[in-house]
């Protein structure tokens, strides 16, 4: 048995220039937000308690609680709005197509009968209300032109719906049946966010003008607006009003977050200014905000999320990150508590503690992009689209100095003789490179197409796997290989091959599927049949102490083989991944460290059958 124990989850997905509408439920002090096509659901007080909602054929947009917490309705770029429950395996509601376009925001109404949707769309369907049941119009939409980024329902009757977007407008409908009341064009650039306060008085736009206007719920016309005395000095990317309705949460690209106090005339009033945690750079602008309770949740372009108390904004915030794109590989440190090292194509190394959760991103002086990676006795060896392969010594939470040496060909797989950590062995199209540190001791061309490879931990043996599905077992001496003996049972090519801790075993998987596991003295196959995957096998691990093999593959699945038994006497974890699964890891004989597409990494405990 497997069950799941830890899951680190990834953070939203940003894009530059565009603010993110994440969106909470104050009962269960949860906040949801989206990644490609996931929806997450993470709760606020409980950072390793995290639930996915991976069911959109398309990527997730922006996702809402009903008011009664019972209920999803989340969006996509194929304009699908589905309606799903948050008990009971989130079970399927209703999905509708809203939008002929991509949908940027979604919004129930109070009552929780009718949901108003936005975004962009051919013709004049830009915005569409319509009740949560049957999918039945319930209004509308005229008078804007361009792409709609918000919308706001009112939360107290009469019911009100506001809209605004790229068309610098900010449109106001009575209803229902909804239809077109008035229109103010006071901003001078796309109107980004705009939210009714709880109490149903009043509604605040925001916009990359660097403004934000008050307005009264009830007739639409303008009141106030935010003072520009210490305001905003960049585009201001979402809003958010306090519980009592009488502040507002603003974020910008200025890399700050202020708190205004909005007096009953309508005006505003910064009253205090939160500070970005970053460095400072690009990453560090704030694109989402939410408040919630008496949290003030931030999100960075980077990803981050930082959590600060409303009641005392000065305690500095409670940040935590991730990895926003498909997380391609795992290394554990055994160390006490345990390590996980995870990396993701876009050059990111995070650091997680087994049982604590996010513990920082490693900062390499020079970030280039990660496609393999090792990690033996304080280094970290890495290898990407450059030709180079890396060597950058672990100091700690930090990187030391990097050490590059260039190839001169594409990298392929990389592997490096543990016991002999100076010694690597690197593949490549048509054959392997041997490297001591970062100096080429040779580059031999094998004369067959090379798709993955391993090196023993003495140095002495390599293992290449072509494309053909041969496995070519070398004996080196000095800067030479030796071909020794080509084992044929693979009908597809390597992808993976792994020693067993012990040496006296390896395990070699391909891309049609199946995986086996091979006795090293007697070059005899000693576990056969393992064939449970449905789709190419992409990584592979052996348990601490020998008796396990674990494989991942792009069908979404891990399945855990026990060498002494036959492969039917397998332990499947189904839907691991959304998207496959790229990265896996032991951190010992109980429990197994996963990594996918979805930008998770996820803990599972095992249970011998």
């Amino acid at each position: 048995m497997a069950e799941l124990k830890e899951t680190y989850a990834c953070i939203p997905s940003t894009e530059r220039g565009r603010g993110i509408l994440i969106s909470g439920d104050p009962k269960s002090n949860s906040i949801l937000y989206c990644n490609g096509r996931s929806v997450i659901i993470r709760y606020l007080d409980r950072p390793l308690q995290v639930a996915v909602y991976g069911e959109h054929a398309y990527q997730a947009t922006v996702a809402r609680y009903s008011p009664n917490g019972e209920w999803i309705a989340s969006a996509d770029v194929s304009g699908t709005v589905r309606i799903w429950g948050t008990h009971n395996d989130f079970v399927l509601k209703k999905e509708f197509r809203v939008l002929s376009g991509r949908i940027d925001d979604l919004q129930w109404s109070p009552d929780g009968m009718r949901i108003v949707a936005c975004g962009d769309g051919k013709g004049k369907s830009l915005v569409r209300a319509f009740m949560w049941d049957s999918g039945t119009n319930v209004g509308e939409f005229d008078g804007h032109s361009r792409r709609v980024l918000s919308c706001a329902f009112k939360p107290t009757r009469p019911f009100r719906i506001a809209t605004c977007g790229e068309d610098f407008l900010m449109n106001f409908y009575e209803g229902p049946p909804f239809k077109f009341k008035l229109s103010h064009r006071e901003h001078s650039n796309f109107v980004n966010c705009l939210r009714f306060s709880p109490d149903g008085s009043k509604l605040i736009s925001v916009s990359s003008d660097k403004k934000g206007i008050i307005y009264d719920a009830k007739t639409g016309d303008i009141i106030g607006e935010l003072s520009s005395e210490d305001g905003h000095q960049g585009s201001i990317y979402a809003v958010s009003w306090s519980p009592d309705s009488k502040q507002v949460l603003t974020v910008s690209a200025d890399k700050s977050a202020k708190i205004w106090d909005i007096s009953d005339d309508g005006k505003g009033k910064v009253k205090k200014t939160l500070a970005s945690p970053g460095s400072g750079g690009v990453e560090d602008m704030l694109v989402g905000c939410l408040w919630q309770n008496d949290h003030l949740v931030t999100v960075s372009l980077g990803g981050t999320i930082s959590i600060f108390s409303a009641s005392d904004p000065e305690k500095s915030p409670v940040s935590f990150s991730g990895h926003m794109k498909n997380v391609n590989s795992l290394a554990v440190l055994r160390s006490d508590p345990k390590i996980i090292l995870s990396t993701s194509y876009d050059g990111l190394i995070v650091k997680w503690i087994q049982s604590i959760g996010y513990s920082g991103k490693l900062d390499r002086k020079v970030t280039s992009q990660i496609k393999c990676f090792a990690i033996v006795e304080g280094e970290i060896v890495s290898c990407a689209f450059d030709n180079k392969i890396w060597r950058v010594s672990l100091l700690g939470d930090q990187c030391g100095d990097a050490n590059s040496v260039d190839v001169g060909t594409q990298p392929k797989d990389l592997s490096l003789a543990l016991n002999s950590p100076e010694v690597t062995l690197v593949s490549f199209e048509t054959g392997v490179i041997l490297l001591r540190g970062t100096e080429v001791l040779s580059t031999i061309n094998l004369g067959f197409t090379v798709t993955a490879s391993v090196i023993s931990p003495d140095g002495t043996e390599a293992i290449v796997g072509g494309q053909d599905g041969k496995l070519h077992l070398y004996s080196i001496t000095g800067d030479t290989l030796n071909e020794e003996v080509v084992l044929e049972k693979h009908r597809g090519a390597i992808t993976v091959i792994r020693y067993s801790p012990d040496v006296s075993m390896f395990a070699s998987a391909d891309v049609n599927r199946e995986a086996v596991v091979w006795d090293r003295a007697s070059r005899e196959v000693k576990l056969k049949n393992m064939l449970y995957h449905t789709a190419r096998i992409n990584c592979l691990d052996w348990s601490p102490d020998n008796t396990m093999v674990a494989t991942g593959s792009l069908d979404t699945c891990v399945i855990i083989y026990d060498i002494s038994k036959p492969a039917s006497h397998r332990i499947t974890i189904k839907g691991a991944h959304l998207g496959g699964v790229y990265g896996l890891a032991f951190t010992d004989e109980c429990s197994i460290v996963s990594s996918g597409e979805d930008a998770c990494v996820r803990v599972w405990g095992i249970t011998p059958q």
